[in-house]
């Protein structure tokens, strides 16, 4: 790929500019981790590098990171693999249970030329192995490690579609999709309080995933032969649990019964964000990214669950018997604001190429990310527990070229591992009497994975494009 004309880098300087001006504007205008590849990464060598990938990734992971990206492949790109992240966080020492988080990741690119402009369209995904969705509302005085208890066992799905209107320009976007909860829950016929197992009740069950959509750009500018620049834009969704239950019937020989409950919680939220990165090939077989990612956590919905309840029970003709108490109508629940504070995320990479044989290259890549946590200390009523989190990440990587007649093009390996150990600390409630007391919070969260990739003609070494 030719790098940028000399005479265009200032003009180049300023579409950045000015592309981050319009992404401050619409951050400033709209309320946009809780998705898989925010939390642990998407495709085994941009994990391995920390995540810094947004001006030097390409094939399907470009689909989260950057979908401008996507334009730098020359030919069709199928990638698919696997990886597993294991918590290990307590409270006071003693381990929570937060589930693993693990299922395949995996997708392609197709380039193609439009108008003798060249363009690609790709799809990246996110399949756990465990459960397609998990959803669970909890009180919020109930301690739970907020940004990761259940709330990242989600499927991932993004589609883009991205152009290269210059060498040294390419431009990219589309939309992602996650999954959210609806159920209905029914229930009529007769209850004998004095003979329960007297009781004819009917119920019937309804549940089904939604599709939410959010929207993602990007852009990706090549100073030179060695500096390229990107800035990535990402919506915001909210993940709703709505709930209605309804209930009806006869209390035998005594009165009816009519009881409606409609609750609804945000029980997955993901902030929008901004990202600017960088890459830079130090020497022929050194490469170093970076990038900041801004998150607009300050717009955070808290997963409480919001209830209307009607409950009609009216008293029988002669009075309630005096073994009998009637239920009461439930005390709305009063939700404790949340506040959390936007965040600038560093991420750190590099990558050294190792081996540069004719048919085989090896790579040996590293990582470092750093993320401050955004919640306020909990020293009231509510428990959303988190801590700052450091991660290092390591990975390596080996390219085969031309193996047979039948792959013309490259087949690639790459593996990864980080750790990420969030900082003890504890919390002090600002009470001697509250029900949860004091408690000492920390953690370490164990990632591994690997990803093969089929890349057929066009392919070209990372290094022939900056």
């Amino acid at each position: 790929m030719r790098p940028l004309p000399r005479f265009a880098r200032r003009a180049a300087l300023r579409t950045v500019a000015t592309l981050g001006g319009c992404v401050a504007l619409a951050l400033m205008g709209t309320t946009a981790r809780a998705n898989p590849p925010d939390t642990y990464g998407f495709g085994s060598r941009e994990t391995a590098m920390g995540n810094a990938a947004s001006a030097d990734t390409r094939g399907f992971a470009a689909n989260y990171y950057n979908p401008a990206n996507l334009a730098r492949s020359r030919g069709l790109e199928i990638s698919v693999g696997y990886f597993r992240a294991d918590h290990t966080l307590e409270m006071n020492g003693r381990d929570n249970g937060v589930d693993p988080v693990k299922g395949i990741n995996g997708g392609l690119v197709v380039p193609g030329k439009l108008f003798g402009i060249p363009f690609a369209f790709g799809l990246g995904v996110h399949l756990p192995d465990d459960r397609i969705s998990r959803v669970r509302a909890l009180r919020q005085d109930q301690p739970r490690w907020e940004l990761y208890d259940n709330r990242n066992q989600r499927l991932f799905l993004a589609a883009n579609l991205a152009i290269e209107p210059f060498p040294w320009l390419q431009l990219g976007g589309g939309l992602s999709f996650m999954s959210s909860t609806r159920g209905k829950l029914d229930i009529s016929g007769a209850a004998n309080v004095l003979r329960p197992d007297d009781s004819q009740l009917r119920h019937e069950v309804d549940a089904d995933l939604t599709a939410i959509r959010y929207p993602q750009a990007g852009m990706r500018i090549a100073l030179s032969d060695r500096l390229a620049l990107a800035a990535v834009y990402r919506g915001e969704f909210q993940l709703g649990l709505d709930l209605n239950a309804h209930l009806s019937g006869d209390i035998t020989g005594l009165t009816t019964a009519l009881y409606e409950l409609e609750t609804h919680s945000v029980n997955n939220f993901l902030p929008q964000q901004a990202v600017f990165g960088g890459s830079w090939l130090l020497t022929r077989d050194v490469r170093a990214s970076f990038d900041a990612t801004w998150m607009n956590w300050a717009a955070y919905v808290p997963p409480v669950a919001q209830l209307n309840v009607v409950l009609d029970i009216p008293p029988p003709a002669g009075g309630w018997p005096a073994t009998i108490t009637p239920p009461q109508t439930p005390a709305p629940t009063r939700i404790v604001p949340l506040h959390m504070h936007d965040r600038i995320i560093p991420h750190f990479g590099a990558e050294w190429r190792v081996l540069d044989a004719r048919r085989f290259q090896g790579f040996v890549r590293g990582g470092y990310e750093y993320s401050k946590t955004p919640i306020d200390p909990q020293t009231g009523l509510t428990n959303y527990v988190d801590r700052d989190r450091h991660t290092f990440s390591l990975g390596m990587g080996v390219t085969a070229r031309e193996l047979a007649k039948e792959l013309p093009g490259a087949l690639s390996l790459d593996l990864h591992a980080a750790l990420s150990e969030l900082v003890s600390a504890t919390t002090v409630k600002a009470s001697a009497a509250d029900f949860v007391g004091d408690y000492t919070a920390r953690g370490h969260i164990v990632n591994v994975g690997l990803m093969l990739t089929v890349a057929f003609d066009g392919w070209g070494a990372p290094e022939e494009h900056p």
